[in-house]
């Protein structure tokens, strides 16, 4: 039991820090230019109204045009702050619970630079390997339907996962053949495309704006990952003092 409660334990505290750090750099990075891409896509749609060309597939602006009640959303500033902050810090309280959960069953933590190398990996699975078929997306941008996104999303997540593990803690040349297989079938497969790329946001915004989420999801996850480190191994001194504690008093 103590040993679970640890685990939580150190994922949250984990969590909430790192959950904390990205929402600040979101608000300095990846927010203002979301906004700036929200005048274009506003822009394109009341553009679209004087002519008859269709709307780009996947594009968030057409919805928003039928004079129809919109869906509730946190004002900006302090508001729309707090509740990117909670989901921030709820969803890295979930990873870091899975870097934890793995970590134990490889063998733990080796302190902060091993919770580091956990967290690297954890960018390159999660951000980067699916980010190369699905780059991060601003409001306004043409986009494949949501379920084969998330169903290629997630198998290129978990394969990357089971490739850097399997060239991490194997030394057998079949199963470095078969992290490269597990790496590469994803993007030879190929994410879904939407049926036009065409959109008002420049590229050159959207450039900026891919920079800055790998930018500080990097960031986002080297610290989770190394925060969960240095946290379970105090932890692991702690539970292993007790444990030698009980079997001395069991000698005796």
């Amino acid at each position: 039991m103590s040993l679970f409660r640890n685990i939580v334990f150190t994922a949250m505290v984990a969590g909430l820090l790192s959950g904390l750090l990205l929402t600040v750099m979101q608000s300095l990075s990846t927010v203002p230019l979301i906004l700036q891409a929200e005048v274009f896509e506003n822009a394109g749609g009341e553009a679209g109204h004087s002519h008859d060309a269709a709307p780009a597939a996947g594009a968030a602006a057409p919805a928003d045009h039928h004079h129809e009640e919109e869906a509730w959303a946190p004002a900006d500033g302090f508001e729309r702050f707090i509740y990117t902050a909670a989901a921030n810090a709820l969803s890295a309280i979930g990873f870091g619970l899975v870097l934890v959960a793995a970590s134990e069953a490889l063998g733990g933590f080796k302190g902060w630079r091993g919770g580091l190398m956990f967290g690297i990996a954890g960018f390159l699975a999660v951000s980067l390997a699916p980010g190369l078929g699905l780059p991060p997306e601003l409001p306004g941008m043409p986009a494949a339907e949501l379920g084969p996104r998330q169903i290629w999303w997630v198998s290129t997540a978990a394969c990357t996962a089971v490739a850097l593990g399997l060239l991490a803690y194997t030394r057998s040349a079949i199963f470095a053949a078969l992290a490269i297989v597990l790496l590469v079938s994803p993007h030879l497969i190929g994410a879904p495309l939407p049926p036009s790329h065409e959109t008002a946001v420049p590229l050159e915004l959207h450039a900026r704006f891919v920079n800055a989420v790998y930018a500080t999801n990097l960031v986002f996850w080297a610290l989770l990952g190394a925060a969960c480190g240095m946290l379970r191994a105090r932890f692991r001194a702690g539970e292993e003092a007790s444990a030698g504690s009980a079997a001395k008093l069991v000698s005796r």
